[in-house]
């Protein structure tokens, strides 16, 4: 939520670039909205869902073939255009899977694809709400660890697919008039480069004849972290020599910041009370906010939204966020200051890459049966009261690589000991690779939740204790390592004026640390999700250079 001035400056300066770097394409009305090489290191921009997405080798990687990956950039408002990229299959899941581009994306699951399937053909597909329809199939040799060139045009209602050139499918559909681009994967590992859009309905440029980065490619659009803030300048959006003392109105815009390509794990990623994992604002704009009114707009707008914060916004108390959100910190230094976010009856929220400061109640706060929250690589410093409090029936949390640094109250499950009755069978929270740094106490403390399932976490100098599991919780604890922790873990004595909870513990290593003090059985959270462990020792030098912010 850029103010125009600042969304004006930017469209000019990327319009500016792109006109002097674009790639010629055979007709002049033709220009460039869009490239991407890669080469930058980063996939800034890009929204993604499903699979696992990275920058390797200055290519765009898609590695998983166990889901249908998605990736898109660009404007809601794009036309008619071609869209151009060079893709190589890896691996197929089977002869039926599919890797290529997109066009005209409404979202994740509505879009037009010209995609090469392990069986050996082409296909034109129209993918509406995420039910497939094969508009037009050609023949074509597909071989894993080949480069091909795919380039899609869309002209008003008519639909033209090429492979290296030469057209092989075309098709008349009026489904999706304008949308983004991307690429798709469906249960296909593979390659992505040298993504291009050209305005206008001319023919695509022509394909690299290298199997490597094309010498000749337009430098990517895709900034830095200290460029500007656009990313795709849309085909409405004034040129660089429309004054700025009447810029157009601001619209959500491609973030100039990473959208992180990983997904949620644990609880968070169980499909569960109509919510198939936690995914937040995937599908939805994504707005960048710098101040305090423009992010409590952003987290009280209805529907997906992907929020960007940028620098320091101070906000006071806890502001309510609803659902379909993902609120995620641009580079290293996003901050919320003096206050936090609170769910109440919200889902699918994703909040990452943040420091949250001085809040003065907790810093975050789920609650009231919210479920479907993925809290992931933030760093907590000195709220008043709690960093994360998860109660009232709140469920399917994941609490993951997050550094709570010399915090106090560090985590609440379950908030009363008379709570039985809003809690029981709920607070299901998974909670790993944190780093509890000379925290004092509640790394959790539970009660009720079972099971939470505490796996691979750093525990540094907590002075008053790690663990804690009272009022019947129950808490599965494995292949944590605790270093100079006096009392590790509470269980079968209670803690406080909290009657016995259950403990299980099994390979945590305790060094200079008290004895683990274990009781009961505990439901057992591998039939909810698949998750491995790493061996404990390596933990301290895993969580230390991954936990925190800046690490996404």
């Amino acid at each position: 939520m850029r103010t125009a001035h600042r969304a004006w400056v930017a469209t000019a300066v990327l319009a500016t670039t792109v006109a002097v770097s674009a790639v010629a394409v055979s007709r002049a009305d033709a220009a460039s909205l869009f490239s991407d090489d890669f080469n930058d290191g980063n996939a800034s921009g890009w929204s993604t869902s499903g699979g696992s997405w990275s920058v390797s080798g200055q290519n765009y990687r898609q590695s998983s073939t166990g889901a249908d990956a998605k990736a898109q950039v660009g404007t809601a408002s794009w036309t008619d255009y071609t869209v151009q990229a060079r893709v190589q299959p890896v691996a197929f899941g089977n002869s039926t899977r599919a890797a290529g581009i997109t066009a005209r994306a409404q979202n994740m699951t509505s879009f037009y694809a010209l995609v090469l399937a392990g069986s050996g053909t082409a296909q034109l597909r129209r993918v509406s709400g995420g039910g497939t329809t094969t508009l037009a199939s050609a023949p074509v040799s597909v071989s894993t660890g080949t480069w091909y060139t795919l380039a899609l045009r869309v002209s008003g209602s008519q639909l033209t697919g090429s492979v290296n050139g030469t057209a092989l499918v075309s098709a008349s559909d009026t489904t999706f008039a304008t949308g983004r681009i991307g690429l798709v994967a469906s249960y296909t590992s593979a390659l992505f480069d040298d993504v291009t859009v050209e305005s206008g309905t001319g023919t695509p440029p022509s394909p690299s004849a290298s199997p490597g980065p094309s010498p000749s490619a337009s430098p990517s659009a895709s900034p830095s972290p200290s460029s500007s803030p656009s990313a795709s300048p849309s085909p409405s959006n004034p040129s660089p020599s429309t004054s700025p003392s009447r810029p157009p109105s601001p619209s959500p815009s491609t973030s100039p910041g990473p959208v992180p390509p990983n997904q949620a794990d644990g609880f968070a990623s169980v499909n569960a009370l109509g919510q198939n994992g936690t995914y937040g604002g995937v599908g939805g704009p994504t707005v960048v906010v710098d101040t305090t009114a423009e992010l409590l707009a952003a987290i009280d707008t209805i529907g997906p939204m992907v929020i960007q914060v940028q620098g320091t916004i101070t906000i006071d108390s806890k502001r309510g966020v609803r659902p379909h959100k993902t609120i995620v910190g641009l580079g290293s230094n996003a901050v919320i200051s003096g206050g936090g976010f609170d769910f109440y009856r919200s889902y699918n929220v994703i909040v990452r890459n943040l420091t949250f400061t001085n809040a003065e109640d907790d810093a975050v706060n789920v609650g009231q049966n919210s479920h479907h929250v993925w809290i992931d690589h933030n760093r907590f410093v000195a709220p008043v009261d709690g960093s994360i409090d998860i109660v009232r029936g709140a469920e399917y949390v994941t609490v993951s690589w997050n550094h709570f640094d010399h915090t106090d109250k560090s985590m609440l499950i379950g908030h009363s000991d008379g709570s039985a009755s809003e809690d029981v069978g709920h607070l299901k929270v998974t909670i790993h690779h944190n780093f509890f740094d000379h925290s004092r106490q509640r790394h959790p403390r539970v009660r009720w939740g079972d099971p939470v399932h505490v796996y691979n976490n750093y525990f540094l100098a907590n002075e008053l204790y790690g663990v804690a599991s009272t009022q019947d919780g129950g808490v599965l604890l494995e292949g944590n390592y605790f270093q100079d922790v006096p009392f590790p873990c509470f269980s079968a004595g209670g803690y406080a004026d909290s009657g016995p909870g259950r403990l299980v513990q099994r390979n945590n290593v305790f060094v200079g640390s008290g004895t683990c003090e274990v009781s009961g059985t505990v439901a057992d959270p591998g039939t909810s999700y698949a998750y491995t462990v790493a061996a404990p020792g390596t933990v301290p030098a895993a969580v230390t250079a991954g936990a925190g912010v800046g690490r996404i």
